[in-house]
């Protein structure tokens, strides 16, 4: 379980890193813990999202209003991203497109935190 909160947490970087850039981070782990944990259900099991889920989603996308904030949400989760099996990645990365929010990355273990604007 503690894996599929994780990848949750990754789809929330990409989803944070298109609000746009403007002060400092605000965004702590357990904003975004908080604000994904409807999802889990789905990344584990998938099905249709709930409105919950998707409303935290919305939430972050529009909480992250900085490039601290996109970068803190994305350090939340890389440690421990990369230990989903491939069906919660999968399950995860459906999330933003189900939910309306479109995002221009791939949701991905590998995501570089780095480069997140």
């Amino acid at each position: 379980m503690a894996k599929a909160m994780w990848l949750i947490l990754a789809v929330s970087v990409v989803v944070v890193a298109l609000a746009p850039p403007q002060a400092e981070a605000a965004i702590t782990c357990n904003t975004v813990t908080s604000a994904l944990s409807p999802c889990i259900n789905y990344a584990l099991n998938g099905g249709t999202p709930p409105a919950s889920c998707c409303q935290g989603i919305k939430s972050l996308y529009s909480q992250a209003s900085t490039t601290a904030d996109r970068q803190a949400v994305c350090s939340c989760l890389k440690s421990v991203a990369s230990s989903a099996t491939p069906a919660i990645i999968n399950n995860a990365a459906s999330l933003p497109g189900k939910c309306g929010v479109s995002i221009p990355y791939k949701i991905s273990p590998s995501t570089d935190c780095s480069t997140i604007q």
